[in-house]
């Protein structure tokens, strides 16, 4: 099956190395075009020059871009995405993107006989590397059928969560929930900081009790508790993910304060820390809030 991909980021990155062998022929396109150029000599793959030739003799295009908006704008050119298509296409956007944008693209491509699903993923970078993601698609079973093949060749959990646009309104929600557990969990370790008790203490406490959640357990060990922060998941995609749930919420009319809460925290954690932070960095707006910090 002849595959292009699309957006060689920290998540497309170690999805495209799954799919660089066989039984697949894999195209790669990147917008730094050296680290695309870097990629296809490491795994013996072909090189595009443009979205247009990556797409002209692909069955299945991948894409994983930080937004929708970025998907579209791929489109657009003479030497755009849209223009390379190839009537009975299948393109697969992996980008966390917004429910909307996905279904403006879907019906644009269906105008030239190109099929389209939004496949967002979970499980980050790790999950990338293992081939272990979960897979939240939109759209017509059908295409995901056909999809599957490619799809399986790095997750574990391939989900049809509805039609075009829902896989994204999923993710989005995903993403509010991580918003809301981190800064909760931050909030917590912070009051217990004040009464002296220590993150580890209180973390192996609420992990062995109700209120555990990714963030107590994995998260805040690994990086609050030992301050290193690798920088896996930037805020700013959080702050994105998070404001796209909000939206998802308020323009299906449902009361949801705790998410719009989440995406105005982490818009004013994302304005403070920067574009390149963690985005388990919100903890050191919380702790400087409070004024103390926890480890």
């Amino acid at each position: 099956m002849r595959v292009a991909f699309l957006g060689l980021g920290a998540i497309g990155r170690p999805i495209a190395v799954h799919l660089a062998k066989p039984p697949f022929e894999l195209t790669v396109w990147n917008r730094t075009m050296e680290k695309a150029r870097t990629f296809a000599g490491e795994h013996s793959v072909s090189l595009a020059p443009s979205p247009a030739a990556a797409a002209s003799n692909a069955d299945v295009i991948i894409t994983c871009l930080p937004s929708s908006e970025e998907v579209r704008n791929l489109l657009d050119g003479a030497d755009g995405l849209e223009s390379g298509l190839r009537t009975g296409s299948l393109l697969v956007d992996c980008t966390s993107g917004d429910p909307r944008t996905s279904m403006e693209i879907a019906a644009r491509l269906a105008g030239r006989g190109v099929d389209f699903i939004d496949a967002p993923v979970s499980g980050g970078v790790k999950g990338a590397e293992a081939g272990t993601l979960t897979i939240m698609c939109g759209g017509e079973a059908a295409l995901i059928d056909r999809a599957r093949p490619v799809l399986e060749a790095f997750s574990k959990r391939i989900v049809r969560c509805g039609s075009t646009g829902a896989g994204d309104a999923v993710k989005a929600m995903n993403q509010a929930l991580l918003a809301i557990h981190i800064w909760s969990a931050g909030e917590c370790l912070t009051a217990l900081a004040k009464y002296g008790v220590d993150a580890s203490t209180a973390l192996e406490v609420i992990n062995g009790s109700s209120g555990r959640s990714n963030a107590s357990e994995n998260l805040f060990p690994e990086r609050v508790v030992t301050r290193e922060f690798p920088r896996t998941f930037r805020i700013a995609l959080l702050d994105k993910d998070v404001a796209i749930a909000a939206d998802v919420a308020s323009r299906a009319g449902v009361p949801a304060p705790f998410i719009e809460l989440a995406s105005r925290l982490f818009a004013e954690a994302h304005a403070s820390l920067g574009e390149e932070a963690d985005h388990v960095e919100a903890m050191r707006i919380i702790e400087e809030r409070a004024g103390v910090r926890v480890s």
